[in-house]
């Protein structure tokens, strides 16, 4: 037992990621046809994917909302954790990747587990009803997240998940002068989500950052 928290090192991130299970063959062979075709590779550590597969396990899910698709890694990922009958509505704003995230998503062993919808964030999730899903990972432009969230609570049941990445702000939370214009947001969004009344949240340091918020 120790009243003090034990600092997370570099050393930390890869003594956990060696301990997590392996990436599989068809997510690595996903990541190589992404970068292929020009597809930024940004997508989420596969440690960060298992515990986010716990969490839904744990919280039931059925039906999983995603607001940033890029190639499909992560609504795959999630895709498995979820029970037959299960789905992911997965939000991609690029008609490119989305049609990758399609193909790749149909050739996978959930195909029937995920959906791909191309279109703005927003303009999709205002048109979901209330308490329509069991959760929610939001991954896409870090000016909107705000807006993301404000539609995800009151989209997410009671008791659901809301999942948020890039909590580090790609390694630059802390840096006076970052060099990613979109690390302002992030920190300002940090703020906002650890005031949300009807979430109890933490940051959990995998991959870089990831909110999980539970609703009251």
């Amino acid at each position: 037992m120790s009243e003090t928290s034990t600092l997370v090192t570099a050393e930390h991130f890869k003594y956990v990621a060696e301990r997590t299970a392996r990436e599989d063959p068809f997510l690595a062979d996903l990541k190589q046809a992404a970068r292929d075709a020009g597809i930024p590779p940004i997508w989420i550590a596969p440690e960060q994917a298992s515990f986010m597969q716990i969490l839904l396990r744990l919280a039931r899910a059925r039906e999983v909302i995603e607001v940033g698709t890029l190639a499909g890694y992560s609504a795959i990922a999630m895709a498995r954790a979820l029970p037959e009958g299960g789905r992911v509505r997965t939000i991609e704003i690029d008609t490119a990747r989305a049609e990758f995230a399609r193909k790749w998503a149909a050739r996978s062993d959930v195909a029937g587990r995920v959906e791909v919808i191309q279109g703005a964030g927003r303009e999709v999730l205002q048109k979901l009803p209330a308490d329509s899903a069991d959760a929610a990972f939001l991954d896409a432009d870090k000016k909107s997240y705000p807006f993301y969230l404000e539609d995800c609570l009151r989209i997410v049941r009671r008791g659901g998940l809301i999942m948020v990445d890039n909590a580090f702000a790609f390694g630059q939370l802390f840096d006076p002068q970052p060099s990613d214009p979109d690390v302002p947001a992030v920190r300002s969004f940090n703020d906002l989500m650890s005031r949300v009344p009807e979430l109890q949240s933490i940051i959990v340091p995998l991959g870089d950052g990831l909110w999980v918020g539970v609703k009251k």
